[in-house]
């Protein structure tokens, strides 16, 4: 019962303190807001083709040719991709060498050349790509021709004209900039716990109550978890709510598995807790434990990409990330969300668990030590 009456009064304590609640809720959703909207694009994942301009010209005495693909130019159009016929004194190929054209198509009773803009690959890929298929078309045409003259129409049947089809290599949703970030604030300010654990036991001292608790029918064992207990709840309790204002505002998505993806919060708000109750035993003022703290945190930050994602690092760089509790977190909650694999959750709470016992176990040892808090 002592357990719960310290944590409550912690709980309260640390409710009265609006500032530090204003900044672990209001800090990460303007970050969230900020980096998921300027970095967007960094996350596109397709490239988009639009307004491909093309010139032509027609040179060839075949007119059910030309008929045909005359069709291909009006059913090109609703793809983004504008053919225009050339003039009569219009130089294609320098069209294209000043930039004006992605391409050049002409048409000549011994076929069709293309000129392409160099400096546009993609554009020119996806024109090659599109005249092959309308070439391949006609020579089945051609030789449908040659058995059955009133099939022809069928090769080339309005609902065929689609020239360009979307296709993902990798069909599985993937997390806009937004989900991203939604992840690495939430993730990256459960971190900061570890500042208010400086204080559970620090706090008690600067006020002069660490006495009155010691000679109070409570035992060190009891104050100890109590206050551990009610700064977890205070701090898991912003996240959620952190959480909930990026499900409802931003539309960030967090997946099925909802339950698990807390419970993985929960543990890291338990590691940064015990983090903080270490540093504070083992330095010897509260403004070198905040500076260790703080180092320790912002580093872990940048290198578990929480400010900018790092990609797939190799090497020195590839060696320092996973030493971030964001990294293995991160990677687990994405794994979840995106491809509910729950499997992924073990790892990440081994080591978030293992820390936290060794943290718990330092500071204990600490405890015991000193004749007070």
């Amino acid at each position: 019962m002592n357990i719960f009456n310290i944590a409550f009064m912690e709980v309260k304590r640390d409710f009265r303190d609006v500032k530090t609640l204003a900044f672990l809720i209001a800090f990460p959703i303007v970050l969230m807001l900020i980096l998921g909207t300027a970095l967007s694009k960094t996350f596109t994942t397709s490239i988009p083709i639009k307004n491909v301009h093309v010139i032509y010209k027609d040179t060839t005495t075949n007119s059910e040719f030309s008929n045909y693909f005359k069709e291909f130019v009006k059913a090109s159009s609703k793809s983004d991709i504008y053919f225009k016929s050339a003039s009569t004194n219009q130089n294609g190929e320098k069209e294209v060498k000043r930039n004006k054209y992605d391409g050049y198509v002409l048409i000549q009773n011994e076929g069709i050349k293309l000129y392409l803009n160099e400096s546009n690959s993609v554009e020119g890929s996806v024109i090659q790509g599109m005249l092959a298929s309308f070439v391949d078309k006609y020579n089945v045409a051609s030789e449908v021709a040659k058995v059955d003259r009133s099939q022809i129409k069928k090769v080339f049947l309005p609902n065929k004209h689609d020239y360009i089809k979307e296709t993902s290599i990798n069909a599985g949703k993937q997390p806009s900039s937004m989900d991203y970030y939604a992840i690495a604030m939430t993730t990256m300010i459960a971190l900061f716990t570890a500042m208010s654990a400086i204080n559970l036991i620090n706090g008690e001292r600067t006020r002069k109550t660490a006495d009155r608790l010691l000679v109070s029918p409570v035992r060190k064992s009891e104050i100890f978890i109590g206050k551990i207990f009610g700064s977890m709840v205070v701090n898991f309790f912003c996240l959620c709510l952190i959480l909930l204002f990026s499900k409802i505002f931003f539309k960030a998505y967090w997946g099925n598995h909802l339950g698990l993806v807390l419970l993985l919060i929960l543990t890291e708000v338990f590691l940064a807790t015990s983090f903080g109750l270490a540093v504070s035993y083992l330095t010897k003022s509260s403004a070198s434990s905040r500076s260790i703290v703080m180092v320790v945190v912002q580093l872990s930050s940048f290198f578990g990409g929480a400010y900018f994602k790092l990609g797939d690092p190799s090497g020195v760089l590839g060696l320092i990330t996973q030493f971030s509790p964001l990294t293995w977190i991160n990677t687990a909650i994405t794994k979840i969300i995106y491809t509910n694999d729950l499997s992924a959750a073990i790892p990440a709470f081994a080591f978030n668990i293992g820390l936290s016992t060794l943290f718990l176990f330092i500071t204990i040892i600490s405890l015991r030590r000193r004749e007070g808090l």
